[in-house]
């Protein structure tokens, strides 16, 4: 790409990335990394002609809800956060199976295709259901009450 004067280099991180819940932290932190790790490496590359962008899905059909929730219940369940464990893995099981607005994996790959192919694309692509209204409520919303927002399905 150096040689060439010219690319994309595609990381595709999360909404998680940027927003976290309860009993993720582990996840949350490996997507803030990456975040960060393409933040600095499209400051490096851009003298060079090469883009970094980084893909940010929401709630996509994948095995993510069932991995997240038997994580949770298999880490959390008999410890202080039991409680805590069992709502976050009740309220993940129905918002990937009861929701019929997850989107669907092809969504994902026609928004990296979009990156790719762009002569500019843009630095973060939120893409699949909640990433983009998420995203926005965080950066709006104070701290205290993006939690209480993110939190409410767990009361």
């Amino acid at each position: 790409m150096r040689n060439q004067r010219a690319g994309t280099i595609v990381n595709v991180s999360s909404m998680g990335g940027e927003i976290t819940f309860p009993l993720g932290a582990w996840y949350h932190a490996s997507k803030h990394a990456l975040e960060a790790y393409s933040d600095a490496l499209r400051q490096e590359v851009k003298r060079s002609g090469i883009n970094v962008v980084l893909i940010q899905p929401g709630m996509i059909k994948t095995e993510f809800g069932a991995v997240t929730s038997h994580g949770v219940l298999d880490h959390s369940a008999n410890g202080a956060y039991q409680e805590l464990a069992q709502k976050l893995a009740q309220a993940t099981d129905k918002m990937y199976t009861q929701n019929c607005h997850v989107s669907d994996p092809s969504l994902v790959a026609k928004t990296i295709r979009k990156a790719i192919e762009s002569t500019h694309p843009r630095t973060r692509y939120p893409v699949g259901y909640l990433a983009r209204p998420l995203l926005t409520l965080n950066t709006l919303l104070p701290d205290r009450l993006f939690d209480k927002l993110a939190t409410s399905q767990l009361n």
